[in-house]
């Protein structure tokens, strides 16, 4: 079964959106090679419609206009990419087709075909918090800020059943920012004070 793994700025208070307003101050290179290592070898994208409509509005003209990030924008053109959406779209960027049906049975299958290559996500929150909640993500890459944005939307809801998670693999970069890496985790044992106090000093009770 072929992995799916999410790619995600954000701040230090949990913010996702617009990371073009206060993420570019942190990116190097060390964060150029995390990102990379998350993208470099999927074949597929998987897009919510707006973090889609963000790519194609951008990385198509920044191929055709062959600057320094021309490579990387072939590389997202050349890659299958497959929008959740419930309109029905057009499509002007290559490669790019419409996932159809139920998005968990769609992406089951999605994951069930051929291949070995990784399907990778960048930003499409919503589409993250759905595949988490029906334990369809297998890692989730966060590239935590050391900026507490305070305003808008978060990953994480407020609300629905708590999501257990294990980190897999940790990297600190010389801006301060953290690259986190997670995957599902069984539910934690349940526990209180009286068993958490066993691993304190008697100076701290």
């Amino acid at each position: 079964m072929r992995k799916i793994i999410a790619g995600l700025f954000i701040s230090l208070d949990g913010v996702v959106e617009a990371p073009d307003q206060w993420h570019f101050p942190y990116f190097d290179d060390e964060m150029g090679a995390a990102v990379d290592a998350t993208f470099g070898g999927v074949d597929t994208m998987l897009f919510g419609r707006k973090t889609y409509d963000s790519f194609a509005g951008a990385w198509p003209e920044r191929e055709a206009a062959g600057g320094e990030d021309a490579a990387f924008a072939k590389a997202l053109g050349d890659v299958r990419k497959i929008v959740v959406s419930h309109q029905p779209l057009a499509f002007t960027w290559r490669n790019s087709e419409q996932l159809r049906g139920d998005l968990v049975e769609a992406v089951t299958a999605l994951k069930n075909e051929p291949g070995a290559a990784a399907i990778g996500m960048s930003g499409s929150v919503s589409v993250v918090r759905q595949l988490l909640a029906a334990g369809l993500l297998d890692e989730l890459h966060l590239l935590v800020h050391p900026i507490a944005v305070r305003k808008g939307l978060r990953l994480f809801e407020e609300d629905g059943a708590p999501i257990p998670l294990k980190l897999i693999s940790s990297e600190t970069f010389r801006t301060g920012v953290l690259n986190l890496h997670y995957a599902p985790a069984e539910p934690p044992r349940q526990a209180g004070y009286d068993d958490a106090k066993t691993h304190l000093s008697p100076s701290d009770h």
